[in-house]
């Protein structure tokens, strides 16, 4: 049996929280503290140190799904939970050019880094920010796909495709 560490990363409100609550098999840790900045604009509580889920796999592996923090100042804690993955779930709020920017940045420090399988989930694609097409021009080599944080089968779909990278 494997233990497969997966982190779930990208800015405030891409869902990561909501992603493991999502897939988890067990209780969600998490880290959630009231919003003080401008984060409370956004939503009332935030992630300030990690979410750790579980999902145990059929073939008797187990993923544990490791959730960052998506506020700027916390992002030393996304580089300490990415130094030891195994893979990567970049999320990205399809609606804020922003968080796809920031969500590019992230493949480009794995790529150049630490060279471990992810893929890019893009959330929230009822109305984005501008034409998938080209949202997906912006990561010309990482794998994309839309993902329902809140669809346990769109979640699994997403954590397959990853797998199959491993």
């Amino acid at each position: 049996m494997r233990i497969l560490r997966v982190v779930v990363t990208g800015n405030v409100g891409a869902g990561k929280t909501t992603f493991i609550r999502t897939i988890s098999d067990t209780d969600v840790i998490d880290t959630d503290k009231k919003a003080t900045d401008e984060t409370a604009k956004l939503k009332p509580k935030t992630t300030v140190a990690m979410d750790f889920g579980t999902l145990a796999l059929s073939n008797k592996d187990s993923l544990h799904l490791y959730g960052t923090p998506g506020q700027a100042r916390f992002e030393f804690m996304r580089d300490i939970l990415i130094e030891n993955a195994n893979a990567c779930v970049v999320l990205a709020n399809a609606t804020r050019k922003a968080d796809l920017l920031y969500a590019r940045a992230v493949v480009e420090l794995i790529d150049e880094q630490l060279q471990i399988p992810y893929i890019v989930g893009l959330t929230h694609t009822d109305s984005p920010s501008q034409e998938l097409s080209d949202i997906s021009a912006l990561f010309t080599k990482a794998p994309i796909t839309l993902v329902n944080v809140t669809d346990r089968i769109s979640i699994k779909t997403v954590l397959t495709k990853l797998l199959e990278q491993l």
